[in-house]
């Protein structure tokens, strides 16, 4: 029998680039601090996540450069697209996030934005490397030699 999809879990946003540009050595999802014309903009699916990223400042995780388009009926009230919001992280992932940002060449990527199954927003950090080019194309060729490979595993299989 096929399981039944959670109707309240979704996508809000996706940074489909992180895993192209950055090696992901392990990841964390946190809670986000918005305001209420946030999320009916989330809810609308006007968000970005593709040029943020999440950084440590005095004990505190924060989301930097993240877009969620204004929410036109809350015009009086609304919110600022790019501020800066915090993240809700425990004290030990955030000393952990601490000490991996600390080796070198490590950085805090933002891969996913979701509504979780109670409707709550979520974002996964991813805690990566920056590739180098050659990384990059060797990425890019066993990518298309497993596609090759699934599609001669097709035709003769």
């Amino acid at each position: 029998m096929a399981e039944k999809s959670d109707p309240n879990y979704r996508i809000i946003a996706e940074n489909r680039r992180a895993r192209f540009d950055y090696a992901i050595e392990s990841d964390l999802e946190c809670g986000i601090m918005l305001m209420g014309s946030e999320v009916k903009a989330m809810r609308e699916g006007k968000a970005n996540i593709a040029e943020s990223y999440a950084t440590i400042e005095n004990g505190e995780l924060w989301l930097v450069n993240s877009y969620i388009a204004p929410y036109a009926p809350a015009k009086t009230w609304g919110h600022e697209e790019r501020r800066r919001r915090k993240l809700l992280a425990s004290k030990r992932e955030l000393a952990r996030l601490w000490a991996a940002t600390a080796k070198e060449g490590m950085t805090l990527v933002p891969l996913v934005m979701y509504f979780n199954h109670r409707g709550l927003v979520k974002l996964k950090i991813g805690v990566a490397k920056g590739k180098k080019l050659a990384d990059k194309r060797a990425t890019e060729a066993k990518r298309d030699w497993d596609k090759q490979k699934r599609r001669l595993l097709k035709e003769h299989g």
